[in-house]
């Protein structure tokens, strides 16, 4: 009960301070404070964004547990963050983007036991105090090629003005990698939309980032009316799922290409995105580990700098102008050590976002999805013989896909203030089917101003 009661008092607190906040704001608050005058584009922007998150889950049966399972007792948690973000425009098409983020709270049995993780604001340096760090610093260069122009909106990581369609975008700094890739307009916000972790992402994509989701690096994107290529490079983290990151600039780091095809289906809108992935890291092998006769099989005995890649493709398509669906499929080599995300080797999703308009709540989101998440063979030996990764680790395994379902919906309470009830049902957490299904529960508060 003393958690709940915790989480209360901080849902409170956020909702009470941001409705203070924006009661005092005037509509138009941006263009009043940061354009240089009367039909120029804003010089800078600022704004903020507060997520809280709580989750609990029952009894669940499990004849066996290891370090990196999930608790099979009754478990109530939570995590908030806040986020101050301010940008500025220097020159014509060059903007620095800088993101102070706070947070604080753990995830369910301190982020681990499985593989579809159910809070996406969850991370393995969860901490009982906030914490707080620069998790982007950036500056973003655009030079267009002439011809047609579009409105960009303004949002967190954009200055609202316009440009043009035929351009190349350079970025350079500390970023979220998901800025930029893998990105779907139902699935990639568990802050707005689906919490778990294989539906915000593609889980067999080992995304370079440190243990908080951020990296240095460098990305070019050259976008056409109908496509647009991509290609990074990033820092990799110097220990699996850690925070700090490889110095050894040629020996680790993280490459990733993807091409986008926009369409559209009649008037409805639709994209598809195909990735593929190369890391380099000080990574172990699970074969070798297995081959090992130490038990539980050690990984890091075998760490050398070695390489990991994988595909990706992500689907999406607007049906009706309130109902849209999506679907993620990836694939990873499944030899080399999983080092950042997630253990998942394999992994298929699909879903739907539904808008509230046919019962006059079109601000509202009705979202059900469904995913399936799979290790290669090496690595179900791996973990058989007592091995742990990033979230799985049991002791044992017999082994079978782990399968869940989530469904949300998502309430505007007051202009930006949404209020979430989630729900997820797994069955075979971590990719076991001695364990589980476990069912797990979630209310969430999000304002942004």
């Amino acid at each position: 009960m003393r958690h709940f009661y915790t989480m209360l008092y901080k849902l409170n607190s956020v909702a009470l301070t941001s409705a203070v906040l924006l009661a005092s704001a005037p509509a138009d608050w941006a263009a009043e404070t940061n354009a240089l005058g009367a039909g120029e584009e804003p010089v800078w922007n600022w704004h903020a964004q507060s997520t809280a998150i709580f989750q609990s889950h029952p009894d669940f049966s499990a004849p066996y547990s290891g370090l990196n399972s999930l608790e099979n007792g009754r478990k109530v948690q939570e995590t908030v963050s806040l986020d101050f973000l301010a940008g500025v425009r220097l020159w014509q098409g060059a903007e620095v983007h800088a993101d102070a983020l706070a947070w604080q709270g753990h995830g369910l049995s301190d982020s681990v036991g499985l593989e579809g993780f159910p809070d996406g604001e969850a991370v393995r340096v969860g901490t009982d105090w906030p914490n707080m760090t620069i998790s982007r610093l950036f500056i973003r260069q655009t030079f267009g090629f002439g011809g047609t122009q579009e409105k960009v909106e303004e949002d967190l990581y954009h200055l609202a003005g316009g440009q043009v369609v035929s351009r190349l975008t350079l970025t350079m700094g500390k970023v979220s990698v998901k800025d930029i890739f893998d990105g779907n307009s139902y699935a990639n916000d568990p802050r707005t939309q689906f919490l778990n972790w294989a539906l915000m992402a593609n889980e067999a994509w080992d995304i370079p980032a440190d243990a908080l989701g951020y990296t240095t690096g460098f990305a070019a994107e050259l976008n056409q009316p109908q496509w647009t290529v991509r290609y990074g490079i990033f820092q990799m983290p110097a220990a699996a799922n850690g925070l700090a990151m490889d110095t050894h600039y040629v020996a680790a780091w993280g490459m990733v290409t993807e091409l986008e095809r926009r369409y559209t289906l009649g008037l409805h809108p639709g994209a598809v995105r195909v990735l593929a992935f190369l890391n380099r890291a000080d990574m172990g092998s699970y074969q070798e580990a297995v081959d090992n006769s130490a038990r539980p099989a050690d990984i890091e005995a075998t760490r050398t700098y070695r390489y990991k890649y994988g595909c990706g493709l992500n689907l999406e398509q607007e049906i009706t102008t309130d109902l849209g669906v999506f679907s993620r499929l990836g694939w990873s080599d499944g030899h080399t050590e999983a080092w950042v995300f997630s253990d998942v080797d394999r992994t298929a999703t699909f879903g739907a976002r539904l808008k509230g308009s046919a019962w006059n709540r079109a601000s509202d989101i009705v979202g059900l999805a469904g995913a399936l998440s799979g290790f290669s063979n090496p690595h179900q030996q791996f973990l058989n013989a007592g091995g742990t990764g990033i979230l799985a680790g049991d002791g044992a395994l017999n082994y079978g896909w782990e399968r869940l379902v989530e469904a949300y919906y998502d309430v505007q309470i007051w202009i930006t203030l949404h209020t979430t009830i989630d729900y997820q049902f797994v069955a075979n957490p971590a990719c076991n089917q001695d364990r589980g299904p476990v069912s797990i529960f979630s209310l969430r508060l999000h304002v942004e101003f």
